[in-house]
């Protein structure tokens, strides 16, 4: 995280704050306090004390990433080299707003699910912001769902182009199942038929991609009829208006939108003089 950090920092100011060097002296200290300005799961706010750590400044988390907070909560507090206060407010601001606004939609979206099917999972994608993936999937998990895959390496996640590449459901996890025992294979099917086949090939996860809602419950019923231990996940256009639809049609529900066209939280900064 602090080499990440460490990164961001010097994108954001360069070859110095010219601003600040010319307005605040060097030896002048200040505090700051970072409040909520609305409803949110947290997320985010140990990122936010290593961006002013990495400054020099120090930082105390008032409340703890995956709380529930409200509109006014102080989140954090920070104290040091004014230049660093002012230095790392945007950053800071940025972590809490963005995995924030991951967390609590998430959280929002699980709670939602959980009501029709306590055991669903909601699951993130690869649909992330390049060089920002590893705090969005923990910003999925505060929030109570499933970070999924990382990146290509730890999972075996056969998809559509894989198929066609590859020339056919049972082609591909013929090739697939030439890996390590150890790792389990999933593979996406447009339609019923496709389903069953991969089922017959011996798929250990069946992804139904973008199936409507009755289709998806009725396709869901027929593998688990058919082979109790098969998981079924669900994917394609679920958003949080639609995905309570879903709960009862899959193990698990994957969800691009928390991460791709998620709003970030708002969170405010205010700095003084000490």
């Amino acid at each position: 995280m602090r080499s990440k950090i460490h990164e961001y920092l010097r994108e954001d100011i360069g070859s110095g704050d010219i601003t600040s060097e010319l307005l605040v002296s060097a030896d002048q200290k200040a505090r700051g306090r970072i409040i909520a300005k609305e409803r949110c799961v947290l997320a985010g706010a140990a990122e936010a004390s290593e961006v002013f750590k990495e400054l020099g400044a120090r930082a105390v988390m008032r409340r703890k990433d995956g709380a529930s907070v409200k509109k006014g909560d102080f989140i954090l507090g920070v104290s040091g080299p004014a230049r660093s206060l002012l230095a790392g407010e945007r950053l800071a601001l940025n972590f809490l707003m963005r995995m924030s606004g991951i967390a609590t939609v998430t959280s929002d979206m699980v709670d939602k699910c959980r009501e029709v099917n306590p055991h669903v999972r909601v699951a993130a994608t690869r649909k992330t912001v390049p060089g920002f993936r590893e705090f969005e999937k923990k910003a999925v998990v505060l929030g109570g769902g499933d970070p999924h895959r990382f990146g290509l390496d730890d999972a075996i996640l056969i998809k559509d182009n894989h198929i066609n590449v590859a020339g056919g459901v049972h082609e591909a996890l013929k090739r697939a199942k030439r890996s390590s025992f150890t790792k389990k294979i999933e593979i996406e099917v447009e339609c019923e038929r496709d389903a069953f086949a991969a089922l017959e090939a011996g798929a250990d996860i069946i992804m139904l991609d973008n199936f409507n809602p009755g289709d998806a419950r009725e396709l869901y019923s027929k593998l688990k009829e058919r082979c109790p231990d098969i998981l079924v996940e669900v994917s394609g256009g679920i958003t949080p208006e639609n995905i309570a639809k879903y709960a009862d049609a899959a193990d698990i529900i994957s969800v691009g939108w928390i991460t791709h066209s998620v709003r970030s939280v708002d969170f405010s900064m205010s700095i003084e003089r000490a």
